[in-house]
């Protein structure tokens, strides 16, 4: 017979907090984006310094890419809200999205695009992560 530890028993899996982090880093990130798409030519467009290759092919895609990433924005921000309120459905959706990024990253690999893979192993590593059934077990059903 297999006990049922309640959620709030269940002892903070490490790695918890920083995981969270990143996805209100990357809501950032996908925000200040949006931002510098959606108005070219403000004093933001020097983050683009980091990825200059990026901002010419998100540009060549027109300004409305932009509500993509205000997309992404919110949807990063979710999922870290309801990581951090150990709620399944922010396990579910932070689970998804790092998915999705690590088959956008595998394809550019595909691809050619060697820098990917970079993308490819923290995806994966982030992946194994949260597919650990300590973490699984932290969330509330």
């Amino acid at each position: 017979m297999v006990a049922i530890i309640p959620s709030s028993q269940v002892p903070r899996p490490a790695g918890f907090v920083p995981v969270g982090i990143f996805f209100f880093f990357g809501a950032a990130m996908a925000a200040l984006a949006a931002v510098t798409l959606l108005n070219p030519g403000t004093f933001l467009d020097q983050a683009w310094r980091l990825n200059p290759q990026g901002h010419r092919q998100l540009s060549l895609l027109g300004r409305n890419i932009g509500l993509l990433f205000v997309v992404l924005s919110a949807t990063l921000l979710l999922a870290g809200l309801g990581w951090f309120r150990r709620r399944l459905w922010g396990w579910r959706l932070g689970t998804a999205i790092i998915a999705i990024n690590l088959l956008g990253d595998v394809i550019h690999l595909l691809t050619g695009d060697w820098k990917s893979l970079i993308g490819v192993v923290v995806a994966g590593l982030l992946l194994l992560y949260l597919s650990r059934p300590s973490v699984r077990a932290y969330f509330a059903t």
